[in-house]
């Protein structure tokens, strides 16, 4: 017989890592005692804070256990791999780079996910378009993830960068409708009721551009009917609502790094925390 949902193991969904292992390793001893907590991790596992290399291995080494979804930082890492973009100052991937198995390394984050969908919660690293419905992000989702699995993917990441077309449209082609989803699920915080996306503003709420709101409030959205559990917006801080749970609390800026367990029934949902004081880091 197979178990019912209500007898799946609940997992417990992981904010932005990005290389604050300590602060990883004592939040995974906090939250999840049990080995057999499935454990979800919402992309930016690695760089700006002080271990990055130590941070994928541990990730790795938890093997099927764990699920973890692309970030921008870890497509930052790939693209710098390939000599498609430079570090910038305050990269800590030197330490991936430069390690003796680095290709294996790197294969194994460039088959990650984009996208995760189980038990009724569906992860990105950054937003859904209003306009797709978990069906068709899954989709696009596949989509990206096997043009990153193909050979030539060095040219499809070069083709990734830039913010045009800013709006998704069923009949895009090529890289524009690979960027559009890209850029969708691990860049964006703002866009219009219609789903224009814009990137000037990395700030809080507050900070919308002209006819913008947070991808998440725009009224009648087509993934209101799931929960949608994303990282990437440290501004934002914890937030948690029925069909929201947003998980970037800032670790690598010195706030708190966040883990919640993705019950079914909001009610029944708990946030577990620890301090990040000690990973901080430089602004650019």
């Amino acid at each position: 017989m197979f178990p019912s949902p209500a007898q799946h193991p609940v997992p417990l969904a992981f904010g932005d890592i990005q290389g604050c292992r300590q602060e990883f390793q004592r939040l995974l001893t906090k939250a999840a005692p049990s080995e057999a907590t499935p454990l979800w991790f919402a992309g930016d596992i690695i760089n700006r804070g002080p271990d990055s290399l130590g941070t994928l291995r541990d990730l790795i080494a938890l093997g099927d256990r764990a699920v973890t979804i692309l970030g921008n930082h870890d497509l930052h890492l790939l693209s710098v791999s390939a000599g498609i973009r430079k570090s910038k100052k305050g990269d800590t991937i030197d330490d991936i780079l430069a390690a003796p198995d680095a290709a294996d390394l790197l294969d194994w984050v460039r088959h990650r996910p984009i996208a995760h969908f189980d038990q009724g919660m569906l992860m990105v690293h950054a937003g859904v378009l209003p306009q797709w419905d978990v069906a068709l992000t899954l989709e696009l989702a596949d989509e990206f993830q096997r043009a990153l699995r193909a050979p030539d993917w060095k040219d499809t990441l070069a083709s990734l960068y830039g913010n045009e077309p800013n709006r998704w449209k069923p009949k895009l082609k090529g890289s524009d409708r690979l960027r559009v989803v890209c850029n969708a699920l691990t860049r964006m915080r703002f866009c219009s009721a219609d789903g224009v996306m814009d990137f000037s503003s990395s700030a809080g709420v507050d900070s919308a551009p002209p006819g913008c709101m947070p991808w998440f409030d725009v009224p009648s959205r087509a993934t209101a009917d799931v929960t949608v559990v994303f990282g990437h917006w440290a501004a934002l801080g914890l937030i948690i609502r029925d069909n929201v749970i947003g998980l970037d609390s800032g670790c690598v800026w010195g706030e708190e790094l966040t883990a919640v367990s993705l019950a079914s029934n909001p009610a029944e949902r708990t946030v577990t925390q620890v301090e990040c004081s000690n990973c901080r880091a430089t602004m650019e």
